[in-house]
């Protein structure tokens, strides 16, 4: 099963010609999700190719106006086509008033249902059959949430040999096997799952954290991530600046990523406008210097997220 996340802008503050503001898109199989929609969400969209008619959700970390002005052209968007699917949003207190005034305001063509639910305490927020999201909070100027999206563990690797020895053939019966359920061996016999599974392999996780000053609870939430995305607006020279603004530097992020433990890969974003993108390898050196497995998201760029069993 295909998961990877498309950055639509890497960009704080303010877009720039080159650089759109945070808007990361995961695609899981055919399912998408968006976190974070800044101005300019439907034409990074476009660039990209992607279906945005097939989004099932929008989680959104808070209401700065980086963060959310995508929204309302997307949803104008959405009544283009038809949709029988409700869309969901998630937010931090304050979304659904973003919503509801910009569909009163800009009067609004809307031909699907919009659920909007607010996110006051910590916990999953949107489950599937094999997957949860979870929101926890963040420190900024506002209330603002983080996001992490878990598989649940895979069943272990299915060994052929042991399931002709248990008078298993080859054929449906191998699938049920695989997918959990017992089944009747040659003799009648139950052959369980487990007498022909490896142990269960781990699935995949995804964490996006932006717009928060650096502190120890973020490392447990995002412990274990694939793909963990982080802002790194600053570098460590502008470490008061980011304390004022209750933002992080490229080191702190680093830092978290490192402390977390079991992070594959740590993409940072949400760079300030100050650095034009040949000033971004500050950001990349600094964090390097403390997890190596750092890397710089820039717009359009797409991070498969691979099972690593």
């Amino acid at each position: 099963m295909n998961l990877e996340a498309f950055i639509l802008g890497c960009g704080g503050m303010m877009p720039l010609p080159h650089r759109h503001l945070t808007s990361v898109l995961l695609r899981r199989e055919g399912e998408l999700f968006l976190f974070d929609s800044g101005e300019g969400t439907q034409v990074a969209i476009r660039r990209l190719n992607l279906r945005w008619k097939k989004i099932s959700a929008i989680f959104i970390s808070h209401t700065h106006a980086d963060h959310v002005t995508g929204l309302p052209g997307l949803l104008m968007l959405s009544s283009q086509v038809e949709r029988d699917d409700p869309l969901y949003i998630f937010g931090p207190p304050k979304i659904a008033e973003y919503i509801e005034s910009s569909r009163r305001v800009l009067d609004m063509y809307i031909n699907y249902q919009i659920v909007v639910k607010e996110i006051n305490t910590p916990g999953i927020v949107y489950q599937g059959e094999t997957f949860r999201i979870r929101a926890f909070p963040l420190r900024h100027s506002k209330s603002c949430v983080g996001y992490t999206l878990e598989e649940d563990a895979r069943p272990g690797e299915f060994h052929p040999e042991k399931a002709l020895e248990r008078g298993v053939p080859l054929g449906p019966l191998w699938a049920k096997l695989q997918a959990g359920e017992p089944v009747p061996g040659a003799d009648g016999h139950i052959v369980e799952p487990s007498e022909v599974l490896g142990p269960p392999r781990s699935g995949r996780k995804f964490s996006f954290v932006t717009d928060t000053l650096a502190f120890p609870d973020i490392a447990p939430e995002v412990a274990g991530s694939d793909l963990f995305i982080c802002e790194g607006m600053f570098e460590h020279n502008l470490e008061a600046t980011a304390l004022e603004k209750k933002h992080m530097t490229a080191q702190q992020a680093a830092k978290i990523a490192r402390d977390a433990g079991g992070i594959a890969k740590l993409a940072l974003i949400h760079y300030s406008p100050r650095y034009a993108d040949s000033d971004l390898k500050i950001l990349l050196q600094e964090a390097q210097s403390i997890f190596p497995q750092s890397v710089l998201t820039r717009d359009r760029m797409v991070f498969p997220i691979e099972y690593i069993d």
